[in-house]
């Protein structure tokens, strides 16, 4: 069991030794929620990669050296996050709250799959047809990648000077094949060298609309909610030397352990990475005296304030009356928030002696909450946590203990990530023209088109031979890079201010979560004999202020 155990050690999750298939199975540990699978479904789209750049100009596309070899917006997605997630020595992911970061990564390599299994068919045909007739290959490769040029890499029309060049181009080497003075087997093989790669493309355009349709299957089937989950049986060890495997076993292994950390990042006016901007605050500061003026009060230390909290946030969804309420009890977290800064390009995970796998140890974070109150980096905060909306609206309340001399401070403070912008939330439209009517001109026939053109069928039969070696395919048809710092969830995430609905949701769960950790902080100072007669006064006030709570933007100060 020893390998277990390193594997344990360096995932920093348990494992399931229970009977049954061991195969990753998306959507197994209920994270099938609308925004898991519309960045699930980017994965099996097709259309132009730089339209991702419209929702997130954080993203990045590197400009192809050859355009032919350029990828579409599925197989830029795919790739990008496959080398983001999955490599060995990737940078550290921040959390994606509300989604399954998992299931997205899963399905990236169930697309991954299915065009390597068309790639296999096209390499095949290439393999046949293109090596046997090689020189005419070339031929037509170089006249689309000529078309390419002329017309833009992003499917525009090549002008009527462009075709007419084409056409000039192709006219002279019909007439020059056609003059050479040969004879025989070897003219004939001369003769078939043009057609005989239009018999390849035929051959490939069925393997290319076939694969099309299937992917749009899936596309479509994911954005409608009936979306089966992903298989990824490449990540079973087929043997105990499959490395290829066990790198996406672990790779899979420490998503999920790195979703759970119980650290987060500040990045300014970006607000917490993963929980989107703090829209309110909310703080109270008091003296501490004894109740008794004769008397002393009892020590307490603030992760005593921070444990009441916690135990009674647990029961908010509890409520006198059998009529609504929440559905669910909060996520209640104790959080390691550390400042980043709003530009920075990564983050951290704890390491050394305090760190358990992706988290702090829980030692450390009390040890935090008890005496990291100024100066340092790292600072203790209770949160509470609400999914809803099928992970479209993720709300966070955030609660602090300090105590400077004599001054206990609690501050609260509230956090909102919206759903992911609509560009992930388009269904597959069929291809259509509108043409005349053959025999009745005055009428329109819409008819509809194959998915596949031929020029897509000429770049993915150009990319097929090289994506098993995709660090070339990359360097010669471009890349997508994701933004850093990189989540799955807060990369996408628009306002929820917009949805009548989620601003409603986010003030009214405002008031209870306040007014429910204010009554747990006047009974942990009750029970230690502090006078709470200033407090009361206070917490008053802030019960009041939270009851129309106006959202802000606290951390944009202008000065």
């Amino acid at each position: 069991m020893a390998g277990f155990e390193d594997l344990k050690a360096a995932a920093g999750v348990d494992f399931d030794f229970s009977p049954g298939a061991q195969i990753p199975l998306s959507g197994a540990g209920g994270g099938r929620t609308q925004v898991s699978a519309a960045l699930a479904a980017t994965s099996y789209r097709d259309g132009d990669v730089r339209a991702i750049l419209e929702v997130n100009d954080g993203a990045k596309v590197t400009d192809p050296r050859i355009s032919l070899l350029e990828p579409n917006l599925g197989e830029a997605f795919t790739r990008a996050i496959e080398t983001r997630m999955l490599a060995p020595d990737r940078a550290p992911l921040v959390q994606s709250f509300g989604a399954e970061p998992q299931t997205v990564v899963e399905h990236a390599l169930a697309a991954k799959r299915i065009r390597r299994q068309r790639d296999r068919r096209l390499t095949t045909i290439m393999a046949v047809l293109g090596v046997l007739f090689l020189p005419g290959v070339l031929v037509w490769l170089g006249l689309f990648q000529l078309r390419r040029t002329l017309a833009g890499a992003q499917d525009k029309r090549a002008g009527s000077l462009g075709i007419l060049a084409l056409a000039a181009v192709f006219v002279l080497i019909v007439l020059f094949v056609y003059n050479l003075e040969l004879g025989g087997l070897l003219q004939l093989y001369v003769w078939a060298l043009l057609p005989a790669p239009i018999l390849g493309w035929f051959l490939a355009q069925r393997v290319c609309e076939r694969t099309a349709r299937n992917l749009r299957a899936h596309w479509s089937d994911l954005l409608g909610g009936g979306g089966s989950g992903a298989r990824v049986p490449e990540a079973v060890p087929q043997n105990p030397n499959d490395a290829e495997a066990e790198r996406l076993r672990k790779g899979l292994a420490k998503i999920s352990a790195e979703q759970s950390s119980n650290m987060v990042h500040y990045a300014g006016p970006k607000g917490i990475l993963g929980m989107g901007p703090r829209w309110g605050r909310w703080s109270l500061a008091e003296d501490l005296f004894p109740a008794d003026p004769q008397g002393d009060m009892d020590g307490f230390r603030a992760w005593d304030v921070a444990r009441a909290m916690y135990d009674d946030l647990r029961m908010v969804n509890r409520g006198p009356l059998h009529t609504g309420g929440f559905r669910t009890a909060p996520e209640l977290t104790h959080w390691v928030v550390r400042h980043v800064g709003e530009g920075a390009g990564s983050i951290s995970r704890p390491d050394g002696p305090h760190a358990e796998g992706y988290s702090m140890t829980p030692i450390e974070v009390q040890r935090i909450c008890n005496e990291e109150h100024h100066g340092a980096n790292d600072r203790h905060y209770l949160g509470a946590r609400w999914v809803m909306h099928d992970g479209n609206l993720v709300i966070n309340y955030l609660t602090r203990v300090s105590v400077l001399h004599r001054v206990l401070r609690v501050e609260f403070s509230a956090y909102a990530l919206g759903p992911v912008k609509g560009f992930f939330l388009q269904k597959p439209a069929a291809k259509k023209a509108t043409t005349r009517h053959p025999f009745k001109p005055w009428k329109k026939v819409e008819r509809e088109l194959p998915l596949v053109d031929v020029k897509e069928v000429v770049r993915l039969a150009a990319r097929a031979p090289l994506t098993w070696f995709p660090a070339e395919l990359d360097k010669w048809g471009g890349k997508l890079s994701l933004p850093e710092p990189f989540g799955l969830r807060h990369a996408w995430a628009e306002k929820p201010w917009r949805h009548r609905f989620m601003t409603d949701d986010a003030l009214d769960t405002t008031t209870p979560v306040v007014r429910e950790a204010m009554r747990s902080l006047l009974r942990v100072l009750r029970e230690n004999r502090v006078d709470v007669g200033p407090f009361e006064a206070k917490v008053k006030g802030i019960s009041g202020a939270v009851e129309n709570p106006d959202p802000k933007k606290p951390d944009e100060i202008n000065i």
